[in-house]
């Protein structure tokens, strides 16, 4: 299951880089045998013995199911809210503030877990625009190698995913910042 949100300020409509993300992850599920259904961020409820690929960020409302996974099991990551301030759609984690350098370097999460409620994992990939889910998603399909060679457990992890010269790269220069897993999945306080 393909939980995919919303443009930003647009219901009903699906950025284009976000939908690119969509085509790429039904490919590759596709290739590996598995039937894919596409879901709305309004989605409620448990992706019970489904994965889920929930692709997007939270902010204005984009995508309502990954500020929940965020909240729910991921409470070392915070999204800074969108304003006219530097850290607008700043990711915070571990002490560490990424901020959001649009169409030159932008940063995306991508965690994976199984919620206790179901049987299947969620991958989420939260990135702070869709440029970087693009590269986000790319990145995995790229580099899944590098990926399981560098977490302790590929059952549950969260990176940080940089990409960087956009103007001439687009979303193909993307790299494993850091793995945070274990300030992602502490609890904050």
């Amino acid at each position: 299951m393909i939980v995919v949100g919303t443009k930003h300020g647009q219901p009903g409509t699906t950025q284009q880089r976000d939908l690119r993300a969509v085509v790429e992850l039904t490919v590759l599920l596709s290739e590996l045998g598995c039937r894919v259904s596409v879901e709305s961020g309004e989605l409620r409820g448990t992706n019970g013995d489904r994965t889920e690929f929930c692709v997007g960020g939270p902010i204005g409302g984009s995508n309502p199911r990954t500020g929940g996974h965020l909240t729910a099991h991921l409470p070392g990551v915070t999204i800074t809210p969108f304003s006219d301030r530097r850290d607008s759609v700043a990711i915070a984690v571990g002490g560490e503030r990424y901020l959001f350098d649009r169409g030159h370097q932008e940063y995306a999460v991508v965690a994976k877990f199984t919620p206790p409620e179901s049987s299947r994992p969620v991958v989420l990939v939260c990135g702070q625009s869709s440029v970087a889910n693009q590269a986000a998603v790319h990145f995995l399909r790229r580099e899944y190698a590098q990926v399981v060679r560098s977490v302790a457990s590929v059952d549950r992890y969260c990176l940080l995913v940089k990409v960087s010269d956009i103007g001439v790269y687009s979303f193909h220069r993307s790299v494993l910042e850091r793995d945070v897993s274990a300030e992602a999945f502490a609890a904050v306080g």
